[in-house]
């Protein structure tokens, strides 16, 4: 049975009914443009053949009744009037943020049946957060019949969950990659217009996200003292954020900066400048040229940047010697996680089993690889 068929059935067991929608948001990977979101920059990620599927059907009361199958087999009754209570499981989080956001803006969404299953792996670095975020704002916009927002409004609206519920300041990158794309391409994210040009992956490659089983350490205090150090250059090089940097002009700073911030300030420069130019080698399906752009990255992330670890400098190592891999790179926030890769599509088994004893052998952990295709963001199936 598909995940799909899992969730439709389990939601007629469940509840006796028939589902009345069946809600889909893709997790994502990022194919390059790391740590330089919140620098107003650009980044290229990719909505992914993984997927949060939530089977929805409205109620006559003010119960929202929750069931997943990732976490047991607890089914959660809350009154929508108490989405606020910090009572109930933190699975539930997202779904309440929604009715929460819409009762904010005046909204009253009705009671609702839900069921919800995933494909995507949870800590796999592919932002299942970001997509039951999107679902649940799809789920909540279905069952009021609000039909005027776009798939970008929608990406903002689970990002105001994150910012005004949840009170996490992420960035929009995993909600606009799981909501936007209308067709199997990444997207070139522009992080302060928020304008998005599809970049289409050439058939002959496959993008490898790799778990390197090295659970990430000291991501929110080094993420807080990166930003800082970002806002700090960006002072002294007196533009708004970094995007508006040049290389020249972080060199002409250099001994103002110190070298801490030269290299930080270097790393988000670059990065910009490899993600534009991916645009370009991709249309012309230069993946060789691909692959140096995404190990650039990597070397960068490690020097200049500083948030790779010794297993994540190992992993991408292994997979950049096998022939191939066009490139690997440290993907995500660092200190831990996830490397994703540029991979020959006819290759891609070899190259997984090849990569995988290389790196136990060298570090004894046994990392995960989701080959991940591209695919459009979210969606809502009206099944009746």
């Amino acid at each position: 049975m598909t995940i799909r068929e899992t969730v439709l059935a389990r939601f007629a067991q469940v509840y006796g009914h028939d589902a009345q929608y069946l809600v889909r948001a893709p997790g994502r990977a990022n194919l390059i443009g790391e740590h330089t979101d919140y620098n107003e920059g650009f980044v290229m990620p990719l909505a992914v053949n993984r997927a949060v599927w939530m089977a929805v059907a409205p109620r006559e009361d003010d119960q929202i009744c929750v069931f997943t199958i990732d976490y047991g087999d607890e089914l959660v009754s809350i009154p929508t009037n108490q989405v606020q209570e910090p009572i109930w499981p933190h699975w539930t989080t997202y779904i309440r943020g929604a009715w929460w956001l819409m009762q904010q803006q005046g909204q009253n969404p009705c009671g609702a049946d839900i069921l919800i299953g995933s494909d995507i792996p949870i800590g796999g670095g592919m932002s299942s957060s970001a997509a039951i975020g999107v679902a649940s704002i799809e789920a909540v916009l279905a069952l009021l019949g609000d039909n005027r927002y776009t798939q970008k409004q929608k990406a903002l609206l689970a990002v105001d969950i994150e910012h005004k519920f949840t009170g996490v300041p992420v960035g929009v990158m995993d909600q606009m990659a799981s909501a936007i794309p209308e067709g199997p391409y990444a997207i070139l994210l522009d992080c302060r217009s928020l304008e998005t040009e599809p970049v289409v992956i050439p058939q002959q490659a496959s993008i490898v996200v790799i778990n390197s089983m090295k659970p990430r350490q000291l991501v929110d205090s080094e993420y807080a003292l990166r930003r800082q150090q970002c806002e700090d250059a960006a002072k002294i090089l007196g533009v708004k954020s970094l995007r508006d940097a040049t290389l020249d002009l972080v060199n002409q700073y250099a001994s103002t900066l110190g070298d801490v911030l030269l290299r930080r300030a270097r790393h988000v420069v670059t990065e910009n400048e490899r993600t534009l130019k991916m645009r370009d080698v991709l249309m012309s399906e230069n993946l060789t040229q691909a692959g140096e752009l995404i190990n650039n990255s990597h070397y960068s992330l490690r020097d200049d940047y500083e948030v790779s670890i010794q297993e994540l400098d190992i992993l991408t190592e292994k997979a950049r010697q096998h022939q191939a891999c066009f490139g690997a790179r440290i993907m995500g926030g660092g200190f831990g996680g996830c490397a994703v890769s540029l991979v020959q599509r006819e290759q891609v088994s070899g190259f997984v089993d090849a990569v995988k004893e290389q790196y136990a052998a060298a570090t004894g952990l046994q990392a995960e690889f989701y080959v991940c295709e591209p695919t459009a963001g979210s969606s809502v199936e009206f099944l009746v």
